[in-house]
This record gives structure tokens, sequence and C-alpha cells, in this order.
């Protein structure tokens, strides 16, 4: 089981890279498959090293996680505000799961964690700038949307933070820096970023989602 793991581990960090690389080069048909993928990877990790060692209700909830985070990543295939709206929905039903999971592992919450109070104050401080161009790109509908969605995702911040766990407090603090690069963009481009702001969105939104996994696989 764990051979299989690891292969699927590197698989998953194969997939990541080359998706990075069709980012970058423009490759956005190759693009749409390996982004999916890695969230189908680590869903893979999640089932051999959570589920099939024990069914624990924390890795039940991770899997609900990523599952919607692939969901959200095939929702924003292309660039429209109708499919940007739905995957928001979806990733903020994923960052409720998040939170659930963090919850049923458990709040330890040592004395170094509540600097996560601080982490998610320091960057809803862009929330300005974002929400001004979501009301430019999408109207009050959009505004609603990123309002709610900051809510969600800050509280998910914390709550990774309180598990006491390093490689989820990092892995949400990182995810949660991916989509502060995707507000910011809205703010300036609209849901079109430059090719090296688009490289760091999906570097920071890969690598936060495998911390976490890795956390809450190795708090089990």
């Amino acid at each position: 089981m764990q051979s299989i793991a690891v292969l699927v581990a590197l698989l998953t960090a194969a997939d990541a890279v080359t998706d990075w690389t069709c980012v970058w080069s423009g490759r956005r048909r190759l693009h749409y498959a390996t982004k999916p993928l890695v969230m189908v990877g680590l869903m893979g990790l999640t089932v051999l090293l959570g589920l099939v060692s024990g069914g624990q209700a924390a890795a039940w909830w991770l899997l609900v996680a990523l599952f919607f985070g692939m969901l959200g990543d095939i929702s924003m295939i292309g660039s429209s505000t109708r499919r940007f709206l739905g995957g928001v929905a979806l990733f903020f039903v994923g960052h409720l799961a998040y939170a659930v999971t963090f919850l049923t592992l458990g709040l330890d919450a040592p004395l170094w964690s509540w600097a996560g109070l601080a982490a998610a104050v320091a960057l809803a401080i862009p929330m300005g700038r974002v929400l001004r161009g979501a009301r430019r790109m999408g109207g009050t509908p959009m505004v609603a949307a990123l309002a709610a969605y900051s809510v969600v995702i800050a509280a998910m911040l914390v709550l990774g933070w309180l598990t006491g766990s390093i490689w989820i407090a990092a892995g949400a603090t990182i995810f949660v820096v991916s989509d502060t690069l995707i507000g910011l963009n809205l703010a300036e481009h609209g849901n079109q970023p430059p090719r090296l702001t688009n490289v760091q969105i999906m570097v920071t939104y890969h690598v936060g989602q495998a911390l976490i996994t890795a956390g809450v696989l190795l708090a089990l």
C-alpha cells in the first residue's frame, strides 16, 4: 500500500509541475486536464493513507474538500464571469469541508497557533481593492460572492493554524495567498491574469492543497 501511495504522490507532483509549465507556455487545453488531475491525485492519497487505513472522519471530510476543489477547477475552465462564480461557490463548500476537517482533527491551539489570527488579518488587508475590482467585473453578485468567500476562507485559515500542525498551518496560509493573488488580479486585470501571475497562483494553490493534505494525513 505504501509503495502505491509513493507512486501516486510522485505522479501527482509530476502532474503539478506539468500544469505549471502549461500555464507558463500558454498550453490551455492541456492545463484544463492537468489542473484537476492534481486534486484527483491528492484524493487518491487520502483514500490510500487515510480511509483504507481506518476510515477516520477527518479523512472523509478531507476527501470532500478535495473533491469540491476539483469541481471548482473544472468550473473555472474558461474566463466567463458565470463560470468564475460557479467555481467560487464550489470552493466555498470546499473550504467549509476543510474547516470541518480541522475541527474533527481537534484544535490543540498551542500558543504559536494564535498567530493565525494575525495572518488572517494581514491577508484581509487587500480586500477593499479586491471588492472594488469584483464590482467592476460582475457587479453586486460578484461582490457578495467574494465577501462571503473571504469570510469562510479566513475561518479555514484560523482553524488550520489552531490544529497545531505546522503542515496544515503552512498549507492553509499558502492557499489563502493563492486566492489573494486571484483577488488582486481581479482588481487589476479582470479574470485573465498575466502569465507570471497565473503561474504564481497555480504554484501556491497546488502547494497549499498538498501541504494541507499531508498535514491531515500525518495527524490521523
